[in-house]
């Protein structure tokens, strides 16, 4: 099993992915941007579950590692904004395109902050048991989160 830091890295690769592939089409690939947007929702949904139920409210309680957390809190809200966005836009009009790289060039902000800045913090704050640990809870919630699926997107 991955530890918390390892788990969140595996579902940023994922995520960038998905930002690539999204970000390649044009507004004739009205099925891929359908499904890429559909798959971005899903994994930025549970991902920002086990972050914000999880891993989040563990770093949150140490000094140094507060504003880090308060600032991821506050760009998921931005993302989900973007995405609520992208949602009342027609994946055949030109500005789902822009929408699109905002939200893209927004994950790849946070996903840097939290490879290059959250995560050393937790590296310093947490053992490599507790780092263990939470990352089988994120885990269990992971598959709780998909196994509720689609409810609730």
């Amino acid at each position: 099993m991955p530890n918390a830091i390892e788990l969140l890295k595996e579902d940023h690769r994922k995520v960038k992915k998905l930002l690539e592939q999204g970000d390649d089409t044009t507004e004739n690939a009205v099925k891929t941007r359908t499904e890429v947007l559909e798959k971005i929702k899903s994994e930025m949904q549970i991902h920002e579950t086990i972050e914000e139920e999880i891993f989040y409210p563990a770093l949150q309680q140490h000094e140094k590692a507060k504003e880090v957390v308060l600032e991821g809190y506050e760009e998921h809200h931005v993302v989900n904004q973007i995405l609520g966005e992208l949602n009342d836009v027609s994946v055949e009009d030109e500005r789902w395109a822009a929408k699109f790289s905002v939200m893209k060039e927004n994950i790849e902000h946070h996903i840097g902050e939290e490879e290059d800045d959250m995560f050393k913090k937790a590296k310093q704050i947490f053992s490599d048991d507790e780092l263990d640990e939470l990352g089988d809870r994120m885990e269990a919630k992971k598959q709780q989160s998909r196994g509720s699926g689609k409810r609730g997107s």
